[in-house]
């Protein structure tokens, strides 16, 4: 502690003396940085008695203030000088046009997910959220899935080392989990939404191992299939902003009964036929159905009192489709020249 001083001397004076920019932060690292020797006083204050440790360590931080100040003022005139020696080489055009700084923009797949909670809100819906790591039970289990389902193999799930031998922990699937936690949180009468990102060993021009979806599950008494038709319908209506007509075909989902695939009229060709839709007329947006007995059993739902239903679709999939994205893998790869085309988007 005694030569804190003549240390804090040589520190100014290298300092001082720097005459590039790299060379100050050579000067920075060896008096400031981890193992700098400013900073390796504070270990001496472990020789000191207790009263004497507050005293030291604050001479300590001074002398390390001092220095970072004095850096500080020398970058200033080293920047100021290396731009006044580059004028003079003439490295710098003076007569370019400035670039500016311009404010960012969402991103197209966050614009969508937006767009799909502000709708579903204004129909009544709530929006929940909860973890990417799920348990077994909250991502297979609750939802009726059985042990011999495809989902759960090593080649369609992310699973992880299990810290607690028994109970597997996996990067969910879907964002049913978080529909199981808010039923067994909050009693019927419930609707909520569920946006999130979900995983699964996939990668092609129309998915990804990362994507993004949104579930909704609506429990109350006397619930239909009639009003999920209508909510579904209505939605697809205002989020295309088009008249569209929909279909639903007969499916199969475990945490669902009876189950229907949703198709609606191509957005793209007003349903006369094209390469989107196969010339079809009609492209997938969803899965949907009134949820399974056993699934509102496994939430301490009276199944014999309440019905309900569910539904889930892919964002990524709903904002190719609004904004005319051909390959999913666009809305990944960060280039700043797809991305700004989405600024003014809605």
């Amino acid at each position: 502690m005694e030569d804190l001083s003549k240390l804090t001397g040589r520190a100014l004076a290298e300092v001082a003396a720097s005459d590039v920019l790299a060379r100050l932060d050579e000067v920075r690292v060896a008096w400031l940085g981890k193992k700098g020797l400013l900073t390796e006083q504070l270990k001496s204050l472990g020789a000191l008695a207790a009263a004497e440790r507050p005293a030291a360590g604050q001479r300590i931080n001074d002398a390390k203030q001092a220095v970072q100040e004095a850096i500080e003022q020398r970058r200033a005139v080293l920047e100021r000088e290396a731009v006044s020696q580059a004028l003079e080489a003439g490295r710098i055009d003076v007569t370019l046009d400035g670039r500016g700084e311009t404010s960012g923009g969402l991103h197209p797949v966050t614009r969508a997910r937006l767009r799909i909670e502000r709708l579903f809100t204004e129909a009544g819906f709530t929006v929940a959220r909860g973890p990417e790591i799920e348990d077994d039970f909250h991502n297979f289990g609750a939802l009726n899935v059985p042990d011999n389902h495809p989902a759960r193999a090593m080649h369609d799930t992310f699973y992880l080392k299990d810290p607690h031998p028994g109970e597997p922990t996996l990067l969910r699937t879907h964002t049913s989990p978080v529909q199981i936690r808010a039923l067994r949180a909050h009693p019927p009468p419930l609707a909520v939404i569920a946006p999130g990102r979900v995983y699964r060993m996939d990668s092609d021009a129309t998915h990804t191992p990362m994507f993004h979806q949104v579930e909704g599950l609506l429990v109350d008494t006397n619930v239909s299939f009639a009003n999920l038709k209508a909510v579904l319908h209505d939605f697809m209506e205002a989020f295309f902003e088009k008249d569209l007509a929909m279909r639903l075909r007969p499916s199969y989902f475990p945490f669902t009964e009876p189950s229907a695939e949703v198709d609606i009229t191509c957005v793209e060709c007003g349903g006369s036929g094209c390469r989107l839709c196969k010339h079809t007329g009609w492209i997938e947006v969803l899965g949907c159905g009134m949820v399974h007995p056993n699934v509102l059993a496994a939430c301490g739902v009276d199944a014999e009192r309440y019905t309900g239903y569910a539904f889930g679709m892919g964002i990524d999939r709903l904002a190719m489709l609004r904004y005319g994205v051909t390959d999913l893998r666009l809305f990944f790869e960060n280039d700043l020249r797809f991305l700004r085309q989405f600024r003014g988007a809605s």
